[in-house]
């Protein structure tokens, strides 16, 4: 704790570090000021009662940091900035000419940052009309003309290029990632109230049960940083060259392979496909035709967080996009071409194809742990809510992960600056 609040105040009395956080706190400011303003024509009592009973919508509701339940003017959210910019890492491994944009250095990210900004518009107005036709099968908007529901869907997107915005300013002017410190605080933000309703509905003979969460929450954040940082070292050597008398090179080093290559990334995407499931059925449940009900019914409740169906197809699907996260975004292959390059290279593995297909062999192994470990944190909210009977317990483990990630980097980023302007001082 002493080690913290010394390293806490080595960063305030920075000037330069000081400023960035301040203007980072204005922004964090800003954008929870616009999740507490209302979409019209929405009734946004009965939307928190709808939330407040459903699984599925509160765990939206957490990721979008309280703006879907709220329905905000920013309830869409940065998820179609994020959306577009797994979309554009996705194509580069089909499309040559982004694969050269991505190792174009800083150029290159500046067209492929422009071209993500440019998709976020489509995915933005898709993702909007979604979310009204979910009210809309619910009888929430209190009106059903064209002009609203345009009106409606330009504001929702506006306000997703606005919080877009307001990321890349935190990038350029504050401290960490902008669009990883804005989902930080929308998580953040939900904190406070999923205590208060676990307070609230947990009674006295649960104290136990609640003491035991607190301990296992405690082991989740360790676990969660160690994987964190948790890495693979990979011995390379550096050529001897031999210049007249005098012999250069051949000393050891190693290259780190992260345990966790993608993050949290791969939830991301299972959440992202785990929630259509639960989106039709309530379209067709809403739907005047019995069949179609039905359908829709046997949908939902199969795919209840709870379901065995959901959990399984859950982990399944995070224990294979970690596998495929890990070897589009560990590229092996320009990683081998760089060590030829510099003149370094694996003990007893030959440079070039090799050594490529060495170090797929060495990320494959170790992404069998990072895959355990990102299934099992998807679907610990889950198993939490069954061992206590608690079903307040929708901040779980992906939000833990996504915490602590920004966190660490964050003050790895601080250390760095305090760093920097401790050089520079005394230059």
């Amino acid at each position: 704790m002493q080690q913290l609040v010394e390293r806490l105040t080595q960063f305030t009395s920075n000037p330069a570090i000081r400023k960035k956080l301040l203007f980072t706190a204005a922004i964090f400011f800003v954008y929870r000021f616009l999740a507490h303003i209302p979409l019209p024509a929405v009734d946004v009592a009965q939307l928190k009662v709808l939330f407040s009973g459903s699984q599925f919508l509160s765990l939206l509701n957490i990721f979008s940091g309280g703006t879907l339940s709220n329905f905000s003017i920013v309830a869409v959210g940065i998820s179609p900035f994020i959306t577009a910019s797994i979309v554009l890492q996705l194509a580069g491994m089909v499309f040559p000419a982004l694969k050269e944009l991505q190792k174009d250095g800083e150029a290159g990210q500046e067209k492929i940052t422009q071209y993500t900004r440019f998709l976020s518009v489509p995915i933005a107005v898709a993702q909007s009309m979604s979310v009204l036709a979910l009210l809309n099968s619910q009888s929430l908007l209190t009106t059903g003309s064209v002009l609203d529901t345009i009106i409606q869907i330009v504001t929702l997107v506006t306000g997703a290029l606005f919080l877009m915005w307001l990321g890349e300013l935190i990038t350029l002017y504050g401290i960490g990632n902008g669009i990883s410190m804005l989902l930080f605080a929308g998580i953040i933000s939900q904190f406070p109230q999923g205590i208060g309703q676990i307070s609230a509905i947990a009674s006295s003979d649960q104290t136990i049960t609640l003491l035991g969460f607190g301990v296992v929450f405690l082991l989740v954040i360790g676990l969660v940083v160690f994987m964190n940082e948790a890495i693979r070292k990979v011995t390379i050597q550096y050529a001897r060259r031999t210049r007249g008398s005098k012999v250069y090179g051949g000393e050891l080093s190693h290259l780190p392979v992260r345990v966790n290559v993608t993050g949290v990334l791969p939830i991301i995407f299972a959440v992202s496909l785990m929630l259509v499931p639960a989106f039709v059925g309530r379209i067709l449940v809403g739907i005047n035709n019995a069949q179609l009900q039905q359908i829709g019914q046997s949908i939902t409740i199969n795919f209840q967080q709870t379901a065995p169906i959901y959990m399984a197809s859950y982990f399944a699907l995070v224990f294979a996009f970690t596998y495929f996260s890990a070897l589009i975004f560990f590229k092996a292959e320009d990683i081998s071409e760089e060590l030829k390059k510099s003149g370094a290279f694996v003990p007893g593995i030959r440079p070039g194809k090799p050594t490529k297909e060495f170090l797929e062999f060495v990320v494959t192994r170790i992404t069998f742990a990072g895959a355990l470990f990102l299934g099992g944190i998807a679907i610990l909210p889950i198993l939490a809510q069954q061992l206590t009977g608690i079903q307040s317990l929708a901040i779980g483990g992906t939000s833990v992960l996504i915490v602590v990630s920004v966190i660490l980097e964050t003050l790895k980023q601080l250390d760095g600056l305090a760093i920097g302007e401790n050089y520079d001082r005394f230059q």
